[in-house]
């Protein structure tokens, strides 16, 4: 992609949000992020306790140009204790010793590399004269790890900027000027003709993983928590501007994007941001072209708002040959009479409304006070002519079963806390106090329905001037109608004092009435011809298998196929019923969300019901072992979350790309007749991805730039018909070897998931494990074989944006859909759509959870440093080998947050943290799923720590489940997330990376069968144009 520079040809220079701008760039901002923290409690000052030493507020601050060691504490829970030997020392030699010449360890890398004069300015990496903010600026790195571990090896270590913060020039130079909204930037490290001109001969940055010594040290592998922590510090202090810098930060951690014409990451991550000219140079890295789009993405404070512009009647500006819609890379010639298309580069004649003459540059005037060519996201408001039905606010429609199940497990009580916590809040505010409308959290002109279902379908007319809900009884559930033409949708805040009257009455109304068998599709067909004319979203709740009526369901998994090549049957469903409503429901623009519960653990069929949320754009909450009162917060969290996230209905979308490229498969949860129309939604909201393949049409132009764009054309919750477009920029090269400077890790796992959980209807389970070992062993032996120098053949070389991507990998084979073993098909089913519909942030938690300890805690962690910003802990690897005699920690893998505390804890801990006479692990809760509020250093900073873990996570709400050593079932779920371990059916993480790089070996010496692939895959010609592999087989 172009310099920045090259894009901004409006002078004005600005100082840089980038890493050579003043020390503190963005304490002149207005707002400032900021990350929550927990409220104190009443009177409590937070400074200090008798456990710590010091007083807590005598912030220093984290010096942002380097990462000390973590101090030593003065005071501890347990005395110092001798050094643990080094993880299983013994099997380590003996693993060592089997390995022979493989050369796998990282004993090398424990060292900068000595470097060579020319190649101490590599362009993507040339230090300003005003200085960075560089990883660990000479200092020594205590047990931070060596810094090979974690940055380019072949670019300058101790002086240089860490590589995900310096704002790298790309090889294209383009013609496309971009202006920056109402400010303008100019590059902060311009690289100098002669550097430009050098650029072909800069080395590729690689991770020596392993030395010729064949020893292999389980510390020094490629660590996803170091990968994290590093560019959180960093990100604190400096914002990611979108066109100066090219590759994105890690997935999981929470940055302030600044919109200079190309969308954030939040919206928008393409796997290479330096793409091939041609598809054989695209095959020599082995590597899938893709975007992750997540077009409603939310937003942190401090981002601009995304400008929503009105063209009237004539609607926004558009190329008349592909339809592109208008944004910052069209170019406007003939005095500004013309542009020209950055997709087709068809020239269209400019309208006369929108006419503005041009500088002798060819940039328009008026550019820096039109958003929509100088941001990357923009929203226009769209004539009727984009309308299907004419929009209003949205409907949401709560469907609640009534049956004898959700009554006796209190799944009913939660759920109708959770309805009224997410329309009306926790404060009971009075709707005539005049801020009443402030605290409203659904938008003006959406409205509730209520309708409760057992083997009966009950309505309610909710109208405001009734004393109390009216109930009408459906009995007909053949041919069920809408009883009701006014009371079902109303006003949440007319009508509140019935709402909340209704919902409270619930669980004791059918306390006497317990029918066992809910009736749900004649419920959902209903529901949809209440919704018909309007769209809206449903939102359903269920606690037992809908065994009653059309559509009654019967146990299909009775464990007799787990772990056959019939499983798979049993991930999808033929019902003939829940296709054709989901069907219908798309149509008429509905979605829907399900909160199933099985209290008892038993059998939903999730594959047949959750096929409508998924065929819908809407998402499944699922509870395999629901118990009140410990799951009621969860559950109410994620209703509420659900209600009052971005919401969008009736919504389109489109992907277009520049000339040469194609759009080549979808994935995701969406509703798609042929493959060239376009996808559609009931609803979508701010939590659902969608990946995007691409291949070659033709050959790219290595002058110009490769863009692309989405295009969502939906009706908001308050009703307004809107397309919000995303546009992103890649820069293209003739060879491939610059593209692994540029690959985003987080885009191609994602990308990469998504087609496996696809494939899971159509292959058997051990295919698809061998397929992604086959996947990790080619793009690992494309980059060993094609763009590596002078290492010794027996050295695994990881590419250095793609360190931890076997990690990554790894997780995803242990992960429920696709791990070997018997696992329940409801829990396959359901995390195989989770991934589907997953984004970069959610995806990377999921894969590799954080693991924070607790029992030695610094005592400023957990609270705002000088600036303001929390002080977070380093994150804890996933092994069983890290963790300490007598510690606690807190393991959050994005879907649930366990607490793990083991056996030997110290009793001072549990008291600081749970309160006086919580001294043994016996005397805790088991169904606790809250901290109390204490007066205690350590509980202050663990409530700080968890909210800033809620606010960065995706659909999932956080709330504690105890993992008591020896004592709760929880700790199988512990065990199972140790990642790095053996377990869940396949290797430890050094086990894996040996595999792999055997048949690296194998693959380098011209001797790999890809028959065998650790899992015996056998494969046939790929009709996959994606991924363009063999062994994802032939769909059967």
């Amino acid at each position: 992609m172009s310099e920045f520079s090259m894009y901004h040809a409006l002078g004005s220079p600005v100082g840089s949000p980038g890493l050579n701008g003043p020390p503190n760039p963005r304490k002149k901002e207005a707002a400032k992020f900021r990350p929550p923290v927990a409220t104190s409690p009443g009177g409590y000052q937070q400074i200090g306790s008798p456990t710590y030493g010091a007083p807590p507020n005598q912030y220093i601050g984290t010096p942002l140009s380097g990462i000390p060691a973590t101090p030593a504490q003065e005071q501890g829970y347990f005395p110092a204790q001798p050094a643990p030997p080094a993880a299983n020392e013994a099997e380590v030699a003996g693993l060592a010793q089997q390995m022979g010449g493989m050369g796998l360890g990282l004993e090398a890398s424990g060292y900068p590399r000595a470097h060579k004069k020319k190649d101490r300015h590599a362009y993507h990496n040339i230090e300003g004269p005003g200085g960075s903010s560089q990883a660990f600026n000479g200092m020594p790195q205590g047990d931070m790890g060596t810094p090979t571990q974690f940055l380019n090896q072949n670019t300058p270590q101790l002086g240089g900027t860490p590589q995900w913060g310096s704002p790298q020039v790309t090889p294209a130079m383009s013609q496309f000027p971009a202006g920056v909204g109402n400010q303008s930037f100019t590059p902060a490290n311009a690289a100098t003709p002669m550097q430009h001109a050098a650029r072909s001969g800069t080395p590729l940055g690689g991770a020596a993983a392993s030395s010729s010594a064949g020893r292999v040290d389980p510390e020094h592998i490629p660590s996803v928590p170091r990968s994290r922590d590093i560019p959180a510090k960093y990100y604190l202090d400096h914002v990611y501007p979108t066109m100066e810098q090219h590759l994105p930060p890690p997935a999981a951690v929470p940055f302030v994007a600044f919109d200079q014409g190309n969308s954030s990451p939040k919206f928008a991550r393409l796997t290479l941001n330096n793409i091939p000219s041609s598809s054989d140079a695209l095959a020599s890295t082995a590597l899938p072209l893709g975007l992750i789009l997540q077009p409603l993405a939310p937003q942190q404070e401090g981002e601009q708002p995304i400008p929503v512009l009105d063209f009237g009647e004539t609607g926004p500006p558009r190329c008349r040959r592909c339809r592109a819609y208008i944004n910052p890379f069209m170019t406007f010639r003939s005095g500004g009479s013309k542009f020209v298309c950055n997709m087709c580069t068809f020239p269209n004649d400019v309208p006369g409304e929108y006419f503005s003459p041009t500088d002798p540059s060819g940039v328009r005037v008026d550019r820096q006070q039109r958003p929509e060519l100088s941001m990357g996201t923009v929203e226009f408001m769209v004539p009727k002519e984009y309308w299907a039905k004419e929009p209003v606010g949205l409907r949401w429609l709560f469907l609640i079963d009534v049956s004898a199940e959700a009554v006796n497990r209190g799944f009913l009580d939660g759920f109708c806390e959770g309805i009224i916590s997410s329309l009306y809040g926790s404060t009971d505010k009075q709707p005539d106090q005049p801020d009443a409308a402030a605290t409203r959290n659904l938008p003006v002109g959406a409205k509730v329905g209520i309708v409760t279902f057992d083997k009966e379908i009950h309505f309610y007319n909710l109208s405001a001037g009734l004393d109390q809900a009216q109930m009408m009884v459906m009995p007909d559930i053949e041919d069920p109608f809408v009883p009701l033409s006014e009371g079902l949708f109303v006003d949440p805040e007319e009508s509140k004092a019935v709402i909340t009257s209704l919902l409270t009455q619930l669980p004791s109304m059918f306390r006497e009435v317990k029918n066992p068998e809910p009736a749900l599709l004649p419920t959902l067909n209903a529901a949809v011809s209440a919704l018909t004319a309007t769209g809206g979203k449903i939102v359903c709740s269920l606690a037992a298998l809908p065994t009653w009526g059309p559509g009654a369901l019967f146990m299909r998994d009775n464990g007799s196929m787990h772990a056959s090549d019939a499983e798979k049957k049993l991930l999808t469903t033929e019902h003939p019923g829940y296709r054709k409503i989901a069907t219908k429901m798309v149509e008429s623009g509905i979605g829907a969300d399900f909160f199933m519960a099985a209290p008892s653990g038993g059998y939903l069929d999730i594959a047949t019901i959750g096929h409508v949320s998924a065929v819908t754009g809407g998402e499944t909450f699922y509870y395999p072992n629901f118990h009140s009162p410990r799951d009621t917060l969860k559950l109410s969290k994620e209703i509420k979350h659900t209600v009052t996230r971005e919401t969008g209905y009736q919504a389109l979308m489109k992907v277009r790309c520049s000339n040469g490229l194609q759009v080549s498969e979808y994935h995701g949860n969406f509703y798609h007749h042929t493959f060239g129309a376009d996808l559609e939604f009931g609803v979508i909201d701010a939590d659902k991805a969608i990946g995007v393949m691409f291949s070659y049409d033709g050959k790219l132009d290595p002058k110009l730039d490769a863009h692309f764009q989405s295009a969502l054309l939906y009706t908001t919750a308050n009703g307004e018909r809107r397309v919000r477009c995303h546009n992103t920029v890649a820069s293209v090269t003739e060879g491939a070897a610059e593209c692994m400077k540029f690959v985003d890790q987080d885009a191609v796992v994602n990308i990469i998931a998504k087609e496996a959980a696809a494939r899971m209807a159509e292959k058997p389970l051990k295919d698809i494990r061998g397929a992604l070992t086959e996947k990790t062993v080619d793009i690992l032996a494309g980059y060993r074989k094609n763009f590596t120098g002078n290492n010794p053949p027996g050295q695994l070389v990881l590419p250095e944006n793609l360190k931890e991507f076997s990690m990554c990998i790894l997780g995803l084979i242990k992960s429920r859909s696709f791990k070997g073993g018997k696992e329940p098909t409801d829990r396959r089913v359901h995390d195989m759509r989770m991934i589907k519909a997953m984004g970069c942030l959610e995806l990377s938690l999921y894969l590799y959870p954080r693991i924070l300890s607790l029992h030695n805690l610094d005592e400023k962690d957990g609270f705002p440093n000088e600036n303001g910003y929390l002080r977070m802990p380093d994150a804890t690897r996933a092994s069983y080998s890290q963790v300490e005699e007598g510690g606690v920690y807190i393991v959050d893998n994005g879907q649930m947050c366990l607490l793990w505390i083991h056996a030997q804890v110290s009793p001072n801990l549990l008291e600081d943290l749970f309160g006086e006479g919580n001294t043994t692990l016996k005397q805790l809760d088991a169904f606790q799923s809250t901290l109390p509020v204490l007066e205690t250093h350590l509980n202050a900073q663990v409530r700080n720590i968890l909210q800033y873990l809620e606010d960065a996570r995706g659909s999932k709400a956080l709330t504690l489940q105890l993992a008591r050593q020896n004592l709760d079932g929880a700790e199988y779920e512990f065990a199972r997330l140790l990642f790095e371990d053996r377990n869940n059916e396949a290797q430890s993480y050094v086990d894996w990376l040996v595999h792999v790089h055997r048949h690296i070996q194998l693959e380098l010496a011209g001797q790999r069968k890809k028959e065998d692939s650790g899992d015996g895959l056998a494969h046939s010609a790929s009709n996959f144009v994606g991924l363009r592999t063999p062994y994802w087989g032939s769909s059967s």
